[in-house]
């Protein structure tokens, strides 16, 4: 394998977007992460994989809130579009496999670079549990407080937590579960660094939101906060904010990669990039800095 990419946040629903998804070049020696919001429907995840798979090697994917969405019948939706919570992402897992895409369901694999340095790739899926949020606001009162600005996920009206009773206690299942898991591969491979992919931002202070700052009780959980450090990861990738950048924090180096609305990179259009320039290199990727912390760079593209 030559070098490691990821791209988030695609949402194959708006034509411009999946317009440029069909741009993708050849890559036969090289591996893309779609870290989640590939778009809300079955049809939205085999375009995806369709082209991901046919330009890269080896592809992985996450969930993001928009596949986990429970569609209402449409002439565009199948009857698994309508599917909620545990039973919409096992479909979406399941079209994932037919494609020979890995999901945080499967092991977690080892990547060589060209140097010979190897990586464990380890796909999660953690949701969110409303708990970025002030420590003034309680959990029964974050709803309102974000409503106090206007704003309101689509999420409380189309991701549902089946068969749990809330979104906060499947999240806290799947944390549960994902930190099993990371930890067990931590016992298995001890000198090997992880590349820790998930949709929702593992750490709240990288929740940037400067014009819907209330939205990030949407954004991820506390229970992560740990997590890059614990588990001896080197990068992080996730996406959902919509906001590209990179930090480095404590010798750990945290990638925002998402595409975004068409609206949100139209000027990257306009000036001739496609959806390729988008495309965040991870591995190799930039050099460490020496001290292990950098100011954040925000990013328009690649």
């Amino acid at each position: 394998m030559s070098t490691l990419y990821a791209l988030s946040d695609i949402h194959l629903s708006y034509a411009p977007n999946r317009a440029a998804w069909t741009l993708l070049r050849p890559h036969p020696n090289d591996g893309l992460i779609l870290a989640g919001d590939m778009g809300e429907t079955i049809s939205h995840m085999r375009l995806a994989f369709e082209a991901a798979t046919s330009s890269f090697a080896r592809v992985w994917w996450v969930p993001g809130n928009h596949e986990l969405y429970s569609m209402p019948p449409s002439s565009t939706t199948e009857p698994a579009d309508a599917l909620r919570g545990e039973a919409k992402y096992d479909a979406c897992v399941d079209i994932a496999r037919e494609y020979g895409v890995l999901t945080p369901e499967d092991d977690f694999v080892v990547w060589q670079g060209d140097d010979g340095k190897e990586t464990l790739v380890c796909p999660i899926f953690t949701l969110y549990d409303y708990s970025f949020r002030p420590t003034h606001v309680t959990r029964d009162g974050a709803l309102a407080w974000a409503m106090e600005e206007g704003i309101e996920a689509t999420d409380e009206h189309l991701l549902h937590p089946d068969p749990y009773a809330t979104r906060d206690e499947w999240c806290q299942a799947l944390c549960l579960r994902f930190e099993a898991k990371l930890t067990a591969a931590r016992q298995a491979h001890p000198q090997i660094p992880f590349v820790i992919v998930n949709h929702w931002p593992l750490k709240e202070a990288l929740v940037h939101l400067m014009m819907v700052p209330r939205f990030r009780i949407w954004c991820g959980t506390k229970l992560t906060e740990d997590w890059p450090q614990r588990f001896g990861a080197s990068v992080v990738v996730t996406g959902h904010l919509h906001v590209r950048r990179t930090d480095w924090i404590d010798g750990v180096r945290y990638e925002e990669v998402s595409l975004g609305y068409p609206r949100q990179w139209k000027d990257c259009r306009e000036s001739g990039k496609d959806v390729n320039d988008m495309m965040r290199e991870i591995l190799p990727g930039p050099q460490k800095p020496e001290s292990g912390n950098a100011a954040t760079m925000w990013r328009r593209y690649g």
